[in-house]
Formats: structure tokens, C-alpha cells, sequence
């Protein structure tokens, strides 16, 4: 097991953790950590899209012009995709993009991302994450004690206070242990976590005691 400080938000340490090496000393699986992305990239698009296909274009009731005499190639409707603003053929339709990946995939993406970050010396771990009057400039304040901007932040329970203070800061992700995920993980310079996240976080990665 790899021990690391625990610090507070000013960041003095106040004490060390061992962190588990099934979860947080793997090697970075750059083809798992690429498919979990896709995974959940895929299952965020809306899949609203969508043209109109010869069902859907107004008109097309009357005949556009007679059969013969006019020189040009005969037509039935103007909904006819030779037609301009007539329909679209084979256009994109709404559908759901997601897809299903194994649990055991999942958990070693996130296994991965995490050890990737112990190794870039980019995942903290303090003491207490709640703040106290649920402002976002306290938050600011605080990651700036830590250098950081682009960051996630992990608690072992979603706190509504340190939820408040986060959610209009553009570039921080504030997560209970259930909600941490690679994409997030991969895309911001570095995670915070609570010291009592570090248990349940193994456990979302399939690691129990």
C-alpha cells in the first residue's frame, strides 16, 4: 500500500492514509480507459437529431409540372429528394446511443484513472470537504490553496451546503464517492478526496475491506 498525506484546506497535513494498491496502484490501461470514455460519452448525447424524411415534408399533393413538353425529367411530387426542399433519404433519425459495458470494465477504467493520478501526483486527500457557509468563493479560496482550477471533488456523502458552493464554479465537479467516473477524472487537472470516501470509493471499484 502507497501511504499519502492528509491535509486540510489549507493544506497542512494532519495525518496519513494507506491507499490500496487494487485500487489506487494499477497499471494505467490506456485502451480500458478509452473505452470506458466512449461509453460514457455515448451514453450523454441526446440523440434528438433528426430530418425530414418524404412523411414529414409539407405539399407534394399536385403534381409539380405536367408529364411531358417541359424538357425536364418527370416528377410525381415535390417531396421527391430530387426536389428542392423536397425530403431527405436516409437522414439521421432519433435513437439512443448508449450501450452496455461489462461492470468489471467500468471498475477498471475507474481503477485505472485513479492510479494514473497517484502517479502524476495529482489526487489529494484532506480531511473534510464540507463547507461552511456554503459560498463559492470559500471553494475557490481553497483550491487555490491547493494550486488548482480544473479539479474534481469526491466526498464519501453528497453534502447539499459543499453542492451549493461548487455548482457555479465552471471547471469543478463535486461528486458523492457513487458519482466519481473516468471521463471526469481524465478531463480536469486533479481530484480531492475526503479521507472517508477512500472506502467506499474501493467499494465502487469492487474492492471490498
Amino acid at each position: 500500500m502507497a501511504k499519502v498525506d492528509v491535509f486540510d484546506w489549507n493544506k497542512k497535513k494532519v495525518g496519513d492514509v494507506d491507499l490500496p494498491d487494487a485500487v489506487f496502484g494499477q497499471d494505467v490501461r490506456k485502451d480500458i480507459l478509452h473505452t470506458v470514455v466512449k461509453w460514457q460519452l455515448a451514453k450523454r448525447r441526446q440523440g434528438t437529431h433528426k430530418t425530414k424524411t418524404r412523411a414529414y415534408v409539407s405539399g407534394g399533393g399536385k403534381k409539380p409540372f405536367k408529364q411531358k413538353g417541359t424538357g425536364n425529367a418527370r416528377q410525381g411530387t415535390s417531396r421527391s429528394p430530387l426536389m428542392e426542399g423536397g425530403a431527405i433519404v436516409f437522414g439521421p433519425q432519433p435513437r439512443d446511443y448508449s450501450y452496455p459495458l461489462p461492470k468489471k470494465v467500468r471498475q477498471l477504467g475507474l481503477k485505472s484513472a485513479l492510479s494514473y493520478l497517484v502517479k502524476e501526483g495529482r489526487l489529494f486527500v484532506i480531511d473534510e470537504l464540507s463547507s461552511k457557509d456554503g459560498k463559492t468563493k470559500e471553494i475557490v479560496k481553497n483550491l487555490k490553496n491547493f494550486g488548482l482550477e480544473k479539479t474534481v471533488l469526491v466526498d464519501s456523502k453528497e453534502n447539499e451546503t459543499t453542492k451549493r458552493a461548487t455548482r457555479n464554479i465552471p471547471r469543478v465537479r463535486y461528486y458523492s464517492a457513487e458519482g466519481l467516473n473516468v471521463y471526469d477524472l481524465l478531463r480536469l487537472d486533479a481530484a480531492i478526496v475526503t479521507k472517508s470516501s477512500l472506502e467506499r470509493i474501493a467499494s465502487k471499484c469492487g474492492v471490498e475491506g
